[in-house]
């Protein structure tokens, strides 16, 4: 019985964290929490800043527009060793930034599933 406990403790927390084909990871919002206290761990939100200004999840670190001319230069900073997070309005752009961190060579990215939409927490502004 107690192994069978173990298992399920090691499903779900897999579940929390799905891999996706191209290597980007996709992150549950339930699981954002426990994520961001890891060491290492950097949140990117990648929206405007008109969308920016309306709130943000606190510990975003970057705020990087995708959508951007300079997106590309500023990724090229980033340090490839940290794990990073990254998030928009539902996901869809996040998943492009991230597959352009993955592109790069960066082995430890995540998308933010549902994006700030999908957010329960408080928002900073």
């Amino acid at each position: 019985m107690r192994s069978f406990g173990v298992f399920l403790t090691f499903v779900f927390a897999f579940a929390g964290c799905t891999a996706q084909n191209n290597g980007v990871k996709t992150l549950k919002q339930v699981n954002l929490s426990s994520k961001l206290q890891e060491e290492n761990v950097v949140l990117i939100d990648v929206r405007t800043p008109n969308e920016i200004a309306s709130g943000y999840i606190p510990k975003t670190r970057f705020f990087l527009d995708v959508n951007h001319p300079g997106f590309d230069q500023k990724i090229n900073e980033l340090d490839t060793g940290f794990v990073y997070v990254m998030y928009c309005r539902s996901g869809e752009r996040s998943s492009r930034a991230a597959n352009q961190l993955i592109a790069k060579g960066f082995k430890n990215v995540y998308n933010l599933e549902g994006g700030i939409s999908g957010y329960q927490g408080q928002l900073k502004q």
